[in-house]
């Protein structure tokens, strides 16, 4: 008997495995609303426990979204079954490669730092 599977198991195992994965994802966004509608819902960050509960809400957010990149990451790398591509080997470092991320460094900084003032002026 060979440990290769059939057509129909290895199309029923891929569904399968498919089905679980969107599960996880639809849990995952629906949970993500579910606590940024909480968060939003707190109120004044000044309240007693509203900043601990905004933390955990924000660090569950966050869990949240990592795993939904995780999920799809394996969903396009490892589907379900092995490997489908292989990942290019990463080229060298240039002198445009560090302005490009400098650039993008510049953006984010200035994004947190404006969203830090905006959140104080709102707070």
């Amino acid at each position: 008997m060979s440990d290769d599977p059939s057509e129909s198991e290895f199309r029923r195992v891929r569904n399968r495995v498919l089905d679980l994965y969107a599960a996880v994802q639809v849990l995952m966004l629906l949970g993500i609303a579910v606590l940024i509608v909480y968060a939003v819902r707190l109120g004044p960050l000044t309240s007693p426990g509203a900043e601990q509960s905004f933390g955990l809400a924000v660090g569950l957010m966050f869990i949240m979204g990592a795993v939904v990149v995780h999920l799809t990451d394996r969903t396009y790398r490892v589907w379900p079954l092995g490997r489908r591509f292989t990942p290019t080997a990463p080229g060298p470092v240039t002198n445009e490669a560090w302005a490009r991320f400098l650039r993008v460094l510049v953006i984010v900084l200035a994004g947190s730092a404006i969203a830090y003032v905006l959140g104080t002026l709102i707070a």
